[in-house]
């Protein structure tokens, strides 16, 4: 019988810690007598002094007490809350290495999980951006109350707790702007913010869009019931803070929940949606809209997607995981057909219209599960020349995967926003017929630990 390995740590040992690199959480990690040790807010070629705090199977995690000796590339963050908030991981690295760090955190993942060697698969520089601050169109603040007012920011790590905060470094100027007036007016109306513990209060949530192209701003108010005290005044207040207003919108959320949005939208004031633009392309988004939150990036993204696409305007195209049509009215620029396909109803209604705002006819949307649909369309002859795959965190479904491999286009283009279900994917792939040729990573959320993909893979012989 194989002996079990020894544990060389336990809790409330201090040790010494050299950091190799980054997790995909932004956390760095180590090696103690090979046993691997992940600690918050160290940086790779970094000489630590930590305690361990908890420890697993096969892992322990530990709190950062000193540097013994630093990275050259630490940095002070700008940002006043950074150690409180935990909404940036990458902070207190420079902009520039955090760039190389993605990049290895992709090429890892490739060569572990994927397999791929890395001397034939070009793996590229991560795109970044080159102004990485203030560059997310959309807030999603909780209201809460203190003494002296309405509070809105972000929950205390581990708690519900919420944490006043004036401004977000990596949010629009305008949304922070709102957020601070609404909750001056509301608390001056006498409007009282919702408390979980006894499901009482009104106002549960601030949430602000900004179109960067057109300038607009939608409000919205999440709101525990669907009457406002003083409606009226609160309205007036707002749009006379706002002449940029275009949309003030109420959502209905009653239930004891952490979902933000309830099912119930209304348009207090204004119109129904706003309006933004990615290169040509004009969107329309309303209060319940999903919308990439980093227009500059979404275009870069978007830009390398159609490239690798390789599209002559004769190609049938599929794009799964539609979303509001984003891709596919890219790609349909010059492709001659494109079909779309989305679980969310809404999503696929929203991209119809964009398609038409846009006058676009050579796209095709369908309300369904990828993995369902497409095999539809695959038994009905369809022959996709491209299929291009933007899927969520958890990766495609093996069956679309499989179908994907029937179905023989010439090219995939597949968009990810997580490396490690990319390589799992990539892997499927590669098995199934397909080489993977180049994966450009792309900073879409500077100083945060997450970074998205496009991948080109085509068909073998």
């Amino acid at each position: 019988m194989k002996a079990e390995k020894m544990i060389p740590v336990r809790k409330n040992d201090y040790i010494e810690l050299h950091i190799d690199g980054l997790t995909h959480e932004g956390m760095g990690v180590g090696k103690h007598e090979g046993f691997t040790i992940f600690v918050k807010d160290a940086l790779p070629q970094e000489q630590v002094k930590v305690k361990i705090i908890l420890v697993k199977k096969n892992f322990a995690v530990g709190r950062l007490l000193e540097i013994i000796k630093e990275s050259e590339h630490r940095v002070e963050p700008s940002c006043t809350i950074f150690q409180q908030c935990g909404g940036c991981q990458l902070q207190h690295l420079s902009y520039e290495e955090q760039l190389k760090q993605k990049q290895q955190q992709v090429a890892d993942n490739m060569k572990r999980i994927a397999g791929l060697d890395l001397e034939k698969v070009m793996i590229h520089p991560t795109l970044g951006m080159e102004n990485p601050w203030r560059y997310r169109n959309k807030a999603q603040v909780p209201i809460g109350e203190q003494e002296g007012g309405l509070v809105g920011g972000f929950y205390k790590q581990g708690t519900h707790e919420i944490i006043e905060m004036k401004e977000c470094l990596i949010q629009h100027e305008q949304n922070d702007q709102a957020v601070q007036k609404v909750k001056e007016i509301a608390y001056r109306l006498g409007l009282r913010a919702y408390q979980e513990e006894g499901h009482q209060g009104l106002l549960r949530h601030v949430v602000i869009k900004y179109g960067f192209s057109s300038g607009e701003v939608m409000i919205v108010l999440v709101t525990n019931g669907d009457e406002i005290p003083r409606q009226e005044e609160l309205v007036q207040g707002i749009r006379e803070e706002f002449p940029q207003l275009k949309s003030l919108v109420q959502n209905i959320n009653t239930k004891k929940t952490n979902v933000i949005f309830g099912a119930e939208t209304k348009v207090l004031w204004g119109e129904e949606y706003i309006y933004d633009s990615i290169g040509d392309i004009q969107f329309a988004i309303s209060a319940r809209s999903f919308y990439q939150v980093n227009p500059v990036q979404t275009k870069v993204l978007y830009d390398k997607a159609l490239d690798y696409a390789d599209l002559t305007g004769n190609e049938i195209v599929i794009d799964a995981y539609c979303g509001i049509g984003t891709i596919s009215l890219f790609l349909a620029q010059k492709a001659k057909k494109v079909l779309g396909v989305e679980i969310v109803p809404e999503a696929i209604a929203d991209a119809k219209r964009n398609a038409k705002l846009n006058g676009i006819e050579n796209v095709e949307f369908a309300v369904g599960e990828a993995e369902k649909v497409i095999p539809w369309w695959k038994a009905q002859g369809l022959a996709p020349d491209v299929i291009v795959v933007d899927p969520p965190r958890k990766g495609c479904d093996i069956a679309l995967l499989e179908t994907m491999i029937e179905m023989k286009p010439q090219r995939i283009v597949y968009v990810s926003c997580n490396p490690s279900t990319l390589a799992r994917d990539l892997k499927v792939l590669e098995q199934g017929g397909f080489e993977t040729k180049e994966i450009q990573p792309v900073d879409m959320f500077p100083h945060t630990s997450h970074v998205e993909c496009c991948s080109l893979l085509v068909r073998k012989g």
